[in-house]
């Protein structure tokens, strides 16, 4: 039992003993397609539909490693999956960013705990061509847009008056109804996964892990293995 009256003024809950039993149908090997992709798009289905208890689907969970081995994680926001990975989008002076360039690999989470999922893929990540960049740049609304150029992300402000004052002058600058032009600085990543994980959870801490590993196939190309991970 941990002591905090010591650190805190008020008694705290106990997280020994916060737990959920969870009832949920498994997941068998015979009911996966034979692409990773595929079953994570039909996850996220499910948790799209689910709105009402998982109100953002597409939050993800980046790790990244800097030049010392540290890792960092931040949630982002998924805006985009295919047969080639996914792909999200930054500050390219940011720190992920930067760790990114130094160590390519990294680590995505989804943390659907409210429908009793996770999916947890490792991967490399590579910037996305300009085009793409920009195509989902328009589609962003006109504030957003706006807050690529206020926020130099991840530098030290001196106050969130810094902040206001850069938003409030590009406001002015470019009202709305005004075309923003995409900063030179900012763009996407896509993950290409060599691993996805579809974690289930069953009763008495029993889960259901299943991954997808890349592995060479006998044309010289890579295909997909799935196994059973113990929980």
């Amino acid at each position: 039992m941990t002591d905090s009256s010591a650190s805190f003024p008020e008694p705290l809950p106990e997280p020994a003993g916060m737990r959920e039993q969870y009832v949920t149908e498994g997941l068998v090997e015979a009911d996966l397609p034979a692409d990773p992709m595929a079953q994570f798009a039909r996850w996220f289905k499910e948790a799209a539909r689910a709105k009402d208890v998982l109100p953002e689907p597409n939050a993800m969970i980046v790790s990244t490693v800097d030049a010392e081995g540290r890792p960092s994680s931040r949630t982002v926001l998924l805006k985009g999956f295919d047969e080639r990975g996914f792909v999200f989008f930054t500050n390219y002076d940011s720190r992920k960013a930067r760790e990114l360039a130094g160590n390519a690999h990294v680590s995505l989470l989804f943390p659907w705990h409210p429908v009793a999922r996770q999916v947890i893929v490792s991967g490399t990540a590579a910037r996305v061509g300009r085009e793409e960049t920009v195509a989902y740049f328009r589609t962003r609304p006109h504030g957003s847009q706006l807050g690529a150029w206020a926020s130099a992300q991840s530098s030290v402000l001196a106050s969130r008056d810094e902040l206001d004052r850069a938003y409030a002058d590009l406001a002015a600058r470019y009202p709305v109804g005004e075309q923003v032009p995409v900063p030179p600085n900012w763009g996407g990543f896509r993950v290409t996964p060599r691993a996805v994980e579809f974690w289930q959870g069953r009763r008495n801490r029993l889960h259901d892990r299943l991954r997808y590993v890349r592995t060479p196939d006998d044309k010289g190309g890579k295909d997909w293995h799935l196994e059973r991970l113990s929980p």
